[in-house]
């Protein structure tokens, strides 16, 4: 996961300070000196490793222990407000003109990930109630107009296209149809190239003058670290750009680009993605990042993914059923769809404040959710809504027919039975129903049964 190495590293420097009863200049020179260690081994950029720890030393010199705070909590309360300013301070929104549509220019070397990310941010202006237009402005690439029609057809985004025609008249004439037929935004997917040279500059210059975008995002891989950052910042002097989607924020990123870019070309991250998927698409919050690559987690971002996959009326069906404690298979395997729509479960879990590290060394097999399915599908009408009448020569045809075993089909039916007596006595003590709880299928690593070892 992103940032996993900074993130372990910070928490040994901050571990020393824990027994300390006050702060004094040589545990804060000791710790930042660990803390800008961590940093420059995160690929970030040195001068702003440097700044980073001398602004941190400088406030918690002196300052007091707050009341109830340990000193290692105090240092990580500096450090998390210095990272979340490192980072922007804030979560930047697009541009809105006061005349649509909004041109947005897609820019970065081949190979970024430009043309799937165009997709990604059409995806997102449309589920807000946007009507975006992708406009093939890559006449070069082998393919790259098939693969934005394929991208944009996924995300339901209409693509304008003129085959191998002149990029800046292309763009143009897209801000023209854009206006005639109501699209608000614009999103120009430009040609990249293997490195920065002189002609794509010219190009995207020329385009520039011609369609006066009020936003021009650069599209930059994480994975290459301080190599992204010389990328941002070679772009920004040429073109002035707005802001930056860093991608694969997902893999195993070391984090330097993340903490450099805003500091090396004053811009703003706006966007990262988070996996391959055409959902897989945040708005990047500096605060939110801080409380990740701190081991706090991201309680707010988890929030949101279930709320954008979570049904109102549904949720409300499934309170009123588990108040009534008619919770049966199907609600079971409502939830475990729903989590799966929301993305990678490591990840997912890993913005649970304390999970992250526990999470660790534990193997997750998602394909645990198609076997549970398999389970579940298996059953006929009444055994998934009444499983108590489940017997032994139920739990043979079941496990036959899904190709699994009678222990796998007693494994599910236990963390069923689980769940409901989780549900009955919290019923008892008075607690009304929400939203539901979310289970995990059994098998997801761990042992005896508990899905991860806890």
């Amino acid at each position: 996961m992103a940032f996993e190495g900074l993130s372990e590293k910070l928490s040994a420097a901050f571990k020393r300070l824990k027994n300390k009863g006050k702060l004094t200049e040589a545990d804060v020179k000791e710790a930042m000196r660990e803390v800008r260690l961590a940093l420059l081994e995160a690929d970030v950029n040195y001068k702003v490793a440097k700044d980073f720890t001398a602004t941190v030393a400088e406030r918690a010199v002196g300052e007091k222990v707050m009341e109830s705070l340990t000193p290692a909590q105090m240092v990580i309360k500096l450090v998390n407000d210095e990272l979340t300013q490192l980072m922007g301070g804030q979560a930047s929104t697009l541009t809105r003109p006061n005349r649509p549509p909004c041109v947005i220019m897609m820019c970065g070397l081949q190979g970024s990930g430009k043309t799937t990310h165009s997709a990604k941010l059409g995806k997102m202006l449309k589920s807000q109630g946007h009507r975006p237009l992708l406009v093939a402005c890559d006449v070069y690439r082998p393919a790259a107009i098939k693969q934005l029609q394929v991208v944009g057809e996924g995300a339901g985004v209409p693509v304008f296209e003129r085959g191998t025609a002149n990029p800046v008249d292309i763009a143009k004439q897209a801000v023209a149809h854009a206006r005639d037929h109501g699209n608000d935004y614009v999103i120009l997917d430009t040609a990249g190239r293997l490195h920065i040279d002189e002609e794509l500059m010219t190009e995207l210059k020329n385009m520039n003058a011609a369609v006066q975008p009020q936003e021009i995002l650069l599209v930059v891989d994480a994975m290459t670290g301080q190599d992204a950052v010389n990328v941002a910042k070679s772009f920004n002097e040429t073109l002035e750009i707005s802001g930056v989607i860093l991608t694969k924020l997902d893999g195993d990123t070391r984090g330097g680009a993340a903490l450099s870019v805003r500091a090396v070309t004053g811009k703003p991250v706006k966007f990262a993605g988070v996996g391959e998927k055409l959902d897989d698409l945040e708005v990047f919050h500096p605060e939110r990042m801080a409380s990740r690559i701190l081991g706090m987690g991201d309680v707010l971002s988890f929030i949101e993914k279930a709320q954008q996959q979570i049904d109102d009326r549904e949720a409300e069906a499934l309170a009123k059923k588990l108040q009534e404690n008619k919770f049966d298979m199907n609600d079971l395997l409502d939830q475990f769809r729903q989590i799966q729509k929301m993305g990678d479960i490591k990840s997912l879990l890993g913005m649970i404040p304390g999970m992250g590290k526990q999470l660790k060394d534990v193997d997750i097999d998602e394909k645990q959710f198609a076997r549970v399915e398999a389970i579940i599908l298996s059953m006929t009408k009444r055994e998934r809504e009444k499983p108590d009448i489940i017997n032994p020569s139920r739990k043979r045809r079941i496990a036959a027919g899904c190709g699994m075993r009678v222990e796998d089909v007693n494994r599910l039916l236990k963390q069923y039975e689980t769940m409901r007596k989780m549900i009955k006595q919290m019923k008892n003590m008075g607690k009304k129903g929400g939203r539901g709880g979310m289970g995990l299928p059994p098998g997801f690593g761990g042992r005896g049964g508990n899905p991860f070892g806890l």
